[in-house]
């Protein structure tokens, strides 16, 4: 069944990202692998990339990511037994 996680970041203003389930085998450790991938390009598009000269918005943008995927993978157990859709926030 389609089940999506669904990003938001109130560091990068309120972009929101879909990551679908769908094609994927969530028991399997490559389906989780393959999932995995998926969180952490979400991650990267819900937090931003800043230029390498704003040291300050790089730092933002990392700890946004590591809430992210920190929540995101908290959640996945949860996806994979129910498969209900679960939104995940990065709280700054």
């Amino acid at each position: 069944p389609w089940a999506p996680l669904i990003f938001t970041s109130s560091v990068t203003g309120q972009n929101v990202t879909i990551v679908s389930t769908a094609g994927i085998d969530l028991s399997s450790a490559a389906g989780r692998n393959e999932f995995d991938h998926r969180l952490v390009n979400a991650a990267y598009e819900v937090c931003g990339t800043p230029s390498d000269a704003d040291l300050v918005g790089k730092n933002r943008a990392l700890e946004c990511r590591k809430d992210v995927l920190s929540e995101a993978r908290a959640a996945t157990s949860k996806l994979a037994s129910n498969g209900s859709p679960i939104r995940v926030a990065a709280a700054r």
